[in-house]
């Protein structure tokens, strides 16, 4: 049996308040580690580490390295200037919190495969059904010009600063080592 969370799950006959308090608990255990992985915002902004690249090259190492360090710091950026650029469209700003919603609650809080008709789905499904139906949403509802700037301006800003930051001064945590290579096998 596949597990889709690190939280396990009991299966008490308790009833349905203690239920969702218990749903209620764990949402919270999954954002609290989720935001975890935040990397502090001093050491994502300090300047004696900002720098040019030396080469295209390092500016690639660069990018990578930093885009998978400050992954987290990074989706705040963007659902930040996403979420100022739909302040004059409250409609979209509406539309982007519900989907905020479906998708904490169908993709990143569930600890339980979905099943739909007594059919379970799978991951990939949802993740596309999720990401196809918040586009349509959002674009439907007049701010697509305003979205896709803040997305160019969103990809732009996280572009600049992975590549302006140095990481000689970053150390990675040991679950991620085998996911990154760190700057001591990047050459100058």
């Amino acid at each position: 049996m596949t597990t889709y969370g690190t939280i396990p799950t009991s299966s008490s006959p308790s009833g349905s308040t203690s239920a969702s308090g218990e749903y209620i608990a764990r949402a919270k255990d999954r954002i609290k580690a989720g935001l975890g992985a935040r990397r502090p915002w001093k050491l994502m902004f300090d300047f004696r580490s900002l720098n040019f690249a030396h080469g295209f090259g390092d500016a690639l190492t660069r990018l990578r390295y930093n885009a998978s360090y400050f992954r987290m710091n990074y989706a705040i950026i963007v659902l930040l200037i996403l979420f100022l650029s739909l302040l004059w469209h409250p409609i979209s700003l509406i539309v982007l919190i519900v989907m905020l919603a479906a998708w904490l609650f169908l993709y990143f809080l569930r600890d339980e495969p979905l099943v739909l008709f007594g059919r379970t789905v799978d991951d990939r499904i949802v993740l596309i059904v999720l990401s196809v139906v918040t586009i349509v949403l959002l674009f439907l509802t007049s701010a697509t010009m305003n979205i896709l700037v803040a997305l160019l301006i969103s990809v732009v800003v996280v572009a600049v600063h992975a590549t302006l930051r140095k990481t000689e001064d970053l150390h990675v945590d040991e679950e991620n080592a085998g996911l990154m290579t760190g700057p001591a096998g990047s050459s100058a």
